[in-house]
């Protein structure tokens, strides 16, 4: 099994899949809705300058997360070839 990290550690340009959501109450149902569910791709498209927040391309949208967010979502980084 490969590695599993946050969100927020995924650079400019990688893709992973959601593997585990470990917030809870408001915020976990928002992610959830924006579609950060378990097995979702998800790539990281761009950052802010500052480096906060970052935009991520999930489910043919793209998102932009807080950093305290997206520390809350691990996920699995997977190559191109993967599906």
């Amino acid at each position: 099994m490969e590695q599993v990290m946050a969100l927020s550690g995924l650079p400019v340009g990688g893709q992973a899949r959601v593997v585990r959501l470990l917030s809870a109450g408001g915020i976990r149902r928002r992610l959830q809705d924006i579609g950060l569910i378990e097995g979702t791709r998800v790539e990281c498209v761009q950052k802010s300058p500052a480096g906060d927040p970052v935009a991520y391309a999930i489910r043919g949208a793209v998102i932009a997360l807080r950093r305290e967010d997206a520390c809350k979502v691990l996920v699995q980084p997977c190559g191109l070839d993967s599906q």
